[in-house]
């Protein structure tokens, strides 16, 4: 069973990165959506020269991209820096422990951009 279960990935490792980088694109698009232009949510959007706005530019553009599979090795990088910053300066100073502190999904990213 272990056998076939690797070999299944083996097979088809390029379709399950394929799923993968979209769906982490189109869900960090998502945050950019929301950030820039209140879409998603009943909140209105940030301004854009600030920090949030900054981040919301790259989680945009950034997913966006991704999800397209344009310059993903540049824009996995920045986004995966932009995530460790905001959980170090956002997130962390609330408590350690993500779930509390309402960091998991900044940490999630940073891996999946790894």
């Amino acid at each position: 069973m272990k056998k076939m279960i690797k070999k299944i990935f083996e097979n088809h490792k390029d379709k399950f990165y394929f799923v993968f980088r979209v769906l982490v694109g189109i869900l960090f698009f998502q945050h950019g959506a929301q950030k820039l232009f209140g879409w998603f949510t009943e909140n209105p959007s940030v301004e854009l020269f600030s920090l949030i706005g900054l981040a919301g530019i790259i989680e945009f553009f950034g997913g966006l991209a991704i999800a397209l599979g344009l310059f993903t090795s540049f824009f996995s990088l920045v986004s995966a820096l932009t995530m460790l910053y905001a959980y170090f300066i956002v997130h962390a100073p609330k408590g350690l422990i993500p779930i509390v502190n309402k960091g998991e999904s900044a940490l999630l990213y940073f891996a999946a951009f790894l």
